[in-house]
């Protein structure tokens, strides 16, 4: 068939009843480049001003917040109420932002239709309750031993299959494992953010680890009383809790001995300060997990920066003692159910029971843990009102408290035998038995409660071993995030209605609780590790502040170099927060904590010169004197854990019958010693030994050995 013509198309249109219908072919397709060079319609574009719109009303309220943190940390009157304001202002700015559209807060994750059936196996959950029946009765000893555990860890076994939901169709983690090392090779690939993960790691273990030697300097009683106890567990005594120096949980001082065992740590300072700063680490991949969580991945590496490099953990954590704990178990608990809530996966809360269940053997404010918990499942269902919600709910408490009770058996068992050391650490706290109530109990509270909410901001507490005293416990950059993102979190919750926000909000004077019910001892509080679990939702919401600052300014500046913008703000930010942590912590408190406390580890190096050259450790004494260094710590850092070399004047006689040389370690002003020494060993010399740190000097009285010509003691 010919193509038809021009005029064969022009007779169609017109005499349609005699000639065929003609139609034009169809336009080709322009070609991509053509398609680029045609102007887009005019609805389509985006004027400039829309694509580089600096969020001022959010950066404003950055700006006030940390204007309000700065003014506080002042302490002075005229300067809290400038920081209240700006405080203030920097809540309306946030708010206007939001309301405009312009901040953009993470969104939370969404929780998953689908629960875990609300089912048990009835035979396990008896079997697992009969043999914790048989564990309890076997723990009347109170000591753990190979019976009483192996009955406890096999009733735990049956209760965890009880309620353990297992997978259907996903593979176990030997199937993953086997799975990898089947692959032909392995491909490793880094990209900015895998970098960018591994210099946040390596920031916080530089702050944690750096000068661990030295930062602090010197040993307390309470380091000696925990040398003592992990001696106690070096010699076969296993007790479930230690009664000692007020009452101590157990699991730190298995753990000092194990490090202690396995990896040949001297007993001493370096060996408590090294298991509490690896308590503090653990604790952050959990509140990293919680970040996710809230937020997201970049929340979470934002809050876990921030708190991996802060004054507050990185203090308490270097002090070597229990103190960490409460991070970690918090940390713990309320990842697992934070996860479990939203996935509706029942095995979270079997890992949130174990966390609940193994910090009674942490450290005391760890006991606050079950209330804050059963308040966690009741937001939740508030927030969810329903049948089927209400059936998971209640299964799934049901297995965190079968679980934790499971874990706390042996120390169920040790309180109700020794309810006097078991609860004398609280019950000396919010009661009279040490000393009676300055006041009545709820208003002491509520004054405390008001002072606990101020630590973040105004004054951390007056105990000087594990703080700076009277100065804020976060910095100006952390504690100005830590109240825009409390703001934020609040709009997000009124907008959202997500039970998390809520929850994260109230948990804070929750776990500040062991330090507010200081009811007796108000100058306890605040302090920082008494409250410390508060860290977790403090430093979550100061990385969901500065997720929400990058969002913002990505958002309205929709070019590249809008994220180049935000990250520079979010470094700066960064930086700067980790210089004046670096001052807070290895100069300001090294130095407070150098001039506060005793030389003993000085006066150690000398007894153990002493005692390794001319001397014997039995022939080493310091003499005793009121608020002096603590003679058992010397013996420590001598070498000689387990010693005391205290003597008093009124003893010295007992010191006569060894004829070996002796040393005589007095404090500087105890003239009364001096003379008597003199006395009973004319031919010894007194000599005054200046100390590194200023005001700690001190004087040595030598004796010769096996001397009985007369001499004269000289100065």
């Amino acid at each position: 068939m010919e193509e038809p013509s021009i005029l064969d198309y022009i007779k169609s249109r017109l005499r349609p009843q005699k000639y065929p219908r003609v139609e034009l072919p169809p336009e080709p397709e322009a070609p991509p480049a053509e398609l680029a060079r045609k102007p887009k319609p005019p609805q389509a574009e985006e004027s400039p001003m829309e694509v580089r719109r600096l969020p001022l009303k959010s950066i404003t309220a950055l700006l006030l917040a940390l204007f309000a943190q700065a003014s506080m940390g002042l302490g002075d009157s005229p300067f809290l109420m400038v920081g209240g304001v700006f405080l203030m202002l920097a809540a309306g700015a946030l708010t206007w932002a939001a309301a405009s559209g312009e901040w953009q807060a993470a969104s939370p994750r969404p929780s998953a239709e689908t629960l875990d059936p609300p089912v048990l196996n009835l035979f396990d959950l008896a079997a697992g309750l009969a043999l914790l029946v048989i564990a309890f009765a076997a723990f009347g000893g109170l000591e753990f031993n190979p019976l009483n555990l192996g009955l406890l860890l096999a009733g735990l076994a049956f209760i965890v299959r009880a309620f353990w939901v297992s997978p259907s169709n996903a593979p176990t983690w030997q199937d993953r494992l086997r799975a990898m090392f089947r692959l032909p090779s392995w491909t490793i690939t880094i990209n900015l953010q895998t970098l960018a993960g591994c210099l946040a790691v390596a920031a916080i273990l530089f702050f944690r680890f750096y000068r661990l030697g030295e930062v602090p300097p010197e040993m307390n009683s309470d380091h000696a009383e925990k040398i003592l106890d992990v001696l106690h567990v070096l010699n076969g005594q296993h007790l479930i809790f230690f009664p000692t120096n007020g009452g101590r949980e157990a699991l730190i001082f298995y753990l000092n001995a194990a490090l202690h065992i396995w990896f040949n740590i001297p007993l001493g300072f370096m060996l408590l300060k090294l298991t509490s700063v690896l308590i503090g680490l653990a604790a952050l991949p959990f509140l990293f997990g919680l970040g996710v969580e809230l937020g997201g991945r970049r929340v979470a590496w934002l809050a876990t920066l921030l708190a991996g490099v802060a004054y507050w953990p990185n203090v308490v954590s270097r002090f070597g003692l229990r103190l960490p704990f409460y991070f970690l178990f918090t940390a713990a608990t309320l990842y697992y159910l934070a996860r479990g809530l939203r996935t509706g996966k029942r095995n979270d809360f079997i890992l949130a029971g174990a966390a609940l269940g193994i910090g009674f053997y942490g450290y005391t404010p760890d006991r606050i843990l079950p209330l804050v918990t059963v308040i966690a499942f009741g937001l939740y269902l508030l927030h969810h009102r329903s049948m089927t919600r209400l059936r998971f709910v209640v299964v799934s408490l049901l297995a965190v408290v079968a679980v934790s009770l499971a874990l706390f058996l042996p120390m169920l068992r040790y309180g109700l035998a020794q309810p006097d050391a078991f609860l004398f650490r609280t019950l000396s706290r919010i009661g009279d038995v040490e000393r009676p109530l300055e006041a009545p109990a709820v208003w002491i509270f509520l004054k405390n409660t008001w002072r606990a909410l101020g630590m973040f901001s105004v004054d951390n507490g007056e105990i000087w071993p594990i703080s700076i005293p009277h100065r804020p416990a976060l910095g100006v950059i952390a504690g100005g995030l830590f109240y825009l993102g409390a703001a934020a979190l609040l709009i997000r919750y009124i907008k959202r209605r997500n039970w998390l926000d809520l929850f994260l909000l109230i948990s804070i004077p929750l776990l500040q609780i062991p330090s507010t019910l200081a009811l007796a001892f108000p100058a306890e509080n605040p302090n920082l590790y008494r409250a410390g679990g508060a860290m977790i939702p403090v430093f979550l919401m100061a990385g969901f502040a500065l997720d929400g600052l990058i969002n913002s300014i990505q958002a309205g500046i929709k070019t590249p170099e809008g994220a180049r913008l935000a990250w520079a703000l979010a470094v700066l930010l960064l930086g700067l927060a980790a210089i004046q942590d670096y001052q807070l912590v290895f100069d300001d408190y090294y130095q407070q904590y150098r001039m506060a406390s005793w030389n003993s580890s000085e006066i150690g190096a000398i007894a153990k010169e002493f005692a390794e050259t001319i001397g014997s450790p039995d022939t080493v004494w310091v003499m005793g004197y009121p608020h002096w260094v603590d003679t058992r710590l010397v013996a420590l850092n001598a070498g000689f854990p387990g010693r005391d070399y205290e003597l008093f004047v009124q003893e010295l006689e007992t010191t006569l019958p060894d004829t070996r040389a002796k040393l005589f370690i007095l404090n500087k002003d105890d003239q009364a010693a001096a003379d008597a020494l003199r006395q009973m060993y004319p031919q010894g010399w007194l000599s005054f030994y200046p100390s590194k740190t200023p005001t700690k000097d001190f004087r040595l009285f030598f004796v010769p050995p096996q001397s009985s010509e007369p001499g004269s003691a000289t100065d």
